[in-house]
């Protein structure tokens, strides 16, 4: 484009992608955790998984368990988050309301939700086989849905939808109001997540 002609690109959605180092020896403490919950609890609660199984809320009281050493690790990326957002960080008052893990085997998938009353939520992907299904978001903009223009380019003004392919170590962090699924499994093996919701104290 010119330099008299230009797009503002105003109230974008964000969604903050990391890989975690060192993510194989973390996610097999992990992966033994999250098995060792499913062992003593197969039913689990229902929320936005079909089929699959959704932990209840972890332990977070116990601050040398691995969910609280798990969210040490990954505590710098979320740091990194408030810096791009250019919030106030202040440890004593960005808190994890809760936390907790999804096992989808083939044919599970998440229908599209938000987290409400948090101001970020979070997917950690423990095990992500090939073909385990994208991460999907779509537009908060709910106008946008009702009257749209036809397109023959797809691209970021006019998409309703994206499709984010994960891998094992990836953390998306990513605003709570944002609508956001999980594509089916198509794999044989399990996909594994941690998910976790943050709120910032008044």
């Amino acid at each position: 484009m010119s330099e008299k002609e230009k797009i503002l690109k105003l109230f974008p959605q964000p969604l903050f992608k990391y890989q975690v180092e060192d993510y194989k020896v973390k996610n097999k403490k992990l992966l033994d955790y999250i098995y060792e919950l499913y062992e003593e609890d197969k039913l689990g609660v229902q929320k936005s998984n079909i089929n699959g199984w959704h932990s209840k809320s972890f332990d977070l009281q116990d601050k040398k368990n691995i969910p609280n050493e798990f969210f040490a690790n990954i505590n710098p990326f979320l740091v990194n988050v408030f810096k791009n957002y250019g919030w106030v960080y202040d440890p004593s008052k960005v808190v994890c309301t809760a936390m907790w893990a999804i096992i989808n085997k083939k044919g599970n998938f998440n229908i599209e939700h938000t987290h409400p009353n948090n101001y970020l939520s979070a997917a950690y992907y423990v095990k992500a086989p090939d073909n385990c299904g994208n991460f999907k978001a779509t537009n908060p903009n709910i106008l946008d849905r009702h009257m749209r223009a036809k397109s023959n380019q797809p691209n970021e003004l006019n998409s309703i939808s994206a499709s984010i392919k994960v891998n094992e170590g990836d953390l998306l962090i990513f605003p709570a109001y944002l609508p956001h699924s999980v594509e089916e499994n198509k794999s044989d093996e399990d996909r594994v997540i941690i998910s976790f919701n943050i709120d910032i104290l008044k």
